[in-house]
């Protein structure tokens, strides 16, 4: 679905140049919830500009597969004069896919995550978990088959996390999406992930990737599994924290 092939970018400012990313490789297949963690400012974020193509390499390859891509940023970054039901219609407005049948479908797909009593409220009416349970669903509404989330929970309190990070795996794995995080938070990596990709300091590269197995796939029964302790140590050591 998304491959990096000993990936590199540099960019380049009035005082000179500087690598971000060097040598990266690694792969997230069909279906997989990847998370990538490394340490701030390592070029977490610049990793998800490659992937959508807002960037393109400085040298080495990322190969795609066919579906679209969907972002899902730090902030909700729902329009506040717009109600839900409009904020969720506005990548089909800005794709030119806004027919009855998509409307009709991005109403259903909110309707089945809990928001049919919150259509017509404006996002200043919802708590901050909601507002990103709206964000959400309108990066699916227009039907991406790879979802890109950066830092999506990082503006919530911690129990408010706890319950969003909940809601939005079950929706991703429910709806059989493929996603990318990253994420400074191991214990979320953790959590949430098929699989957690570890970066050095910038410029990054892969230090270790971890198959993550324990539990039943629910971010809930991962916390609660003893592996998850020892991982989170391992994890932490490799960041060098």
């Amino acid at each position: 679905m998304l491959e990096f092939k000993d990936v590199s970018y540099t960019y380049h400012t009035k005082t000179g140049e500087t690598t971000a990313v060097k040598d990266m490789s690694f792969k997230v297949e069909n279906g997989q919830f990847v998370s990538v963690i490394g340490p701030s400012g390592c070029g977490k974020t610049t990793i998800l500009s490659l992937a959508a193509g807002l960037l393109s390499p400085s040298s080495g390859e990322i190969a795609r597969g066919d579906g679209e891509f969907g972002y899902m940023l730090q902030r909700d970054a729902l329009f506040p004069w717009r109600t839900v039901e409009q904020n969720i219609f506005l990548p089909l407005e800005v794709k030119k896919r806004n027919t009855p049948q998509m409307r009709e479908r991005a109403v259903a797909l909110a309707e089945k995550y809990g928001l049919k009593d919150f259509l017509k409220k404006t996002p200043s009416q919802l708590s901050g978990g909601m507002r990103q349970r709206v964000a959400l669903i309108r990066t699916l509404a227009a039907e991406p088959e790879i979802l890109l989330l950066d830092e999506p929970f990082s503006a919530l309190d911690y129990q408010t996390r706890l319950e969003v990070c909940d809601d939005v795996q079950r929706i991703i794995k429910s709806e059989k999406k493929t996603a990318l995080l990253v994420t400074h938070d191991i214990s979320e990596a953790i959590a949430l992930s098929d699989k957690v990709v570890v970066l050095s300091a910038r410029p990054a590269k892969v230090v270790a990737e971890h198959d993550i197995t324990f539990g039943d796939n629910t971010p809930k029964s991962r916390r609660e599994c003893g592996e998850f302790a020892a991982t989170f140590e391992i994890l932490r050591k490799e960041l060098g924290i």
